[in-house]
């Protein structure tokens, strides 16, 4: 019987999961090694190597009414794109509100995470901890890792020849960057166009004399802000928008979805993505196109190699280079975790329903956050946390450990890729989040709802998937979570009202007026998706390369 959780870091992962196993009556001792909450978003001057945290100007790429805990909405008056401030002073009320600091032990790091001698019949971990250089060791009856995957840079530096034999010039990882200052007046290569790497080209072309963005993938930009004005994710992330790419051949899809993105701007004009490529990934970022036209960024294929000052592409131009910086990722890792279970973890394909390792005999080890969703992450963190606390309380049962190995097995390819392969991670929001909540028992039925309550089943089917929907049945139910599905909106736009115009347009009466048209499409989709689950098809799911 599981009664005593060990949970590791005090991130977003972190701090859900002391609050599930507190709303399990279980009882968490949370691990932090720094002195404060809030993980990578909890940003410092300092680039200690130890620990990774956000850059200065960071944005969030998802918006609030899509980020936030599912029974915790963030102030209505903050804005729907948050700086890290303000996401570490949301984590700040979430951790008051719940009374959940006093489990927490700061400056603890843990050392190493082993199986009792009788595991096999009690499941129990030995945690050894070290705080200010004293060992202490614990016994516990489940562990929580909730380190996540931003841990380790990752630097190919094989596959750059030149770079530390011949170039002179100062190089670096994104996770050593903080601000602009250093790099004022220089010629800065960026390695690599995912969302870190967009934004610093873009933050350096400010200051720099010039910046070059080199990339092999096939990249398709798109904004934070959507038609009129709301969020990308609100209006994209929508289980009618889910359904209908699940239902659509996956070519005609991509089609579609590639024909909207150059709506915006033709990406094989910018030399950024074709229409006709497999392969691609997509980021967030509204200067970057700008950056472009007016020749601030530059875009450049592959380094061939490095010389004495400058980069050698694979299209054979060569540029004078003063700085390289290396936006490619990190690497995840669990040291403290004992070999026998750390060798088995290749990424989170390794993982049951990228949770638990399939081959424990008793299932009191769960991973927390190694995801990357469509969607936001702290989200998919607290849905994982909400399942791996009820199973630890027994009300949520797991297959035998040999049904759960196939399925890991079935998923699982047969060659480990390359640390900088991110797809092994890259999920579809919607596809997961229903998958969990399915174990869990809390994914609501658009079909039950729209007998019992239609205005509340259409804003679920046709309005963003926003994390209350999951709060609505089952173990954990909220009550407030039919009037924050139904009050998103208007939350969205509370922090825009500091100036009023008169507009005799009434956005609600329209959207009543699309939700009573749209009602007999959405009992047969609802119908559909009962009868034929799809998985569905995101291009957010596509390879990073």
């Amino acid at each position: 019987m599981v009664r005593r959780v060990a949970v590791i870091g005090a991130g977003a992962g972190g701090l859900a999961s002391v609050k599930c196993c507190l709303d399990e009556g279980l009882e968490p001792t949370c691990f932090e090694s720094s002195g404060d909450i809030g993980g990578v978003w909890r940003y410092t001057d300092s680039t200690d190597e130890r620990r990774v945290s956000v850059y200065r100007s960071v944005i969030t790429n998802t918006s609030k009414e899509m980020s936030c805990f599912s029974d915790f909405p963030f102030p209505e008056d903050f804005p729907s794109y948050l700086s890290h401030s303000l996401v570490l002073e949301y984590f700040r009320m979430y951790a008051r509100h719940f009374g959940l600091l006093r489990h927490v032990r700061f400056q603890t790091t843990v050392v190493s995470v082993r199986k009792r001698p009788d595991f096999t019949s009690s499941g129990q971990w030995e945690v050894v901890t070290e705080t200010d250089g004293v060992r202490e060791s614990h016994v516990f009856d489940a562990v929580m890792v909730c380190t996540g995957h931003y841990q380790e840079p990752y630097l190919p530096l094989a596959s750059f020849p030149g770079i530390e034999s011949r170039f002179k010039g100062q190089q670096l990882h994104s996770q050593e960057y903080r601000d602009v200052q250093a790099f004022r007046g220089k010629r800065v290569l960026v390695v690599g166009i995912g969302n870190t790497g967009g934004d610093l080209s873009v933050e350096l072309s400010r200051v720099a004399a010039k910046v070059f963005l080199s990339t092999r993938s096939h990249t398709w930009v798109i904004s934070r802000v959507s038609h009129h004005g709301f969020p990308f994710d609100m209006v994209s992330t929508t289980r009618f928008n889910h359904l209908l790419e699940g239902l659509l051949p996956s070519a005609l899809a991509r089609r579609i979805r590639f024909r909207k993105f150059n709506s915006w701007f033709n990406h094989t004009n910018y030399g950024l993505a074709s229409s006709k490529s497999s392969k691609f990934k997509m980021i967030i970022n509204e200067e970057l196109p700008f950056c472009l036209l007016s020749g601030t960024v530059v875009l450049k294929p592959s380094v061939k190699e490095f010389t004495e000052s400058s980069a050698v592409f694979e299209d054979g131009t060569e540029e004078n280079i003063d700085v390289v910086l290396f936006a490619t990722g990190y690497n995840f890792s669990f040291p403290f975790l004992e070999e026998s279970i750390r060798s088995t973890i290749d990424d989170n394909r390794s993982l049951y329903k990228c949770i638990f390792p399939p081959q424990l005999e008793k299932p009191t080890l769960a991973i927390i956050g190694l995801i990357q969703l469509t969607g936001s992450i702290m989200v998919g963190s607290e849905m994982q946390a909400r399942w791996v606390t009820g199973v630890f309380a027994g009300w949520n049962k797991l297959p035998p450990p040999s049904r759960m190995m196939a399925e890991v097995l079935k998923r699982k390819p047969p060659v480990k890729r390359n640390p900088s392969e991110r797809e092994n991670l890259k999920m579809s929001f919607i596809s997961y989040m229903n998958e969990i909540a399915v174990c869990a028992g809390v994914k609501p039925s658009v079909l039950r709802l729209l007998l019992t309550d239609p205005q509340l089943a259409l804003a679920i089917f046709f309005g963003p998937c926003s994390p209350y929907q999951f709060r609505l049945v089952g173990q954990g139910r909220w009550r407030g979570a039919r009037a924050a599905i139904l009050s998103q909106w208007q939350r969205t736009l509370k922090p825009l009202r500091t100036r009023v115009v008169g507009d005799n347009s009434s956005s609600s009466s329209s959207w009543c007026w699309m939700c009573l048209l749209a009602l007999p499409a959405a009992l047969t989709a609802a119908f559909l998706c009962s009868k034929y689950p799809q998985p569905g098809w995101s291009p957010w799911a596509h390879p990073q390369l």
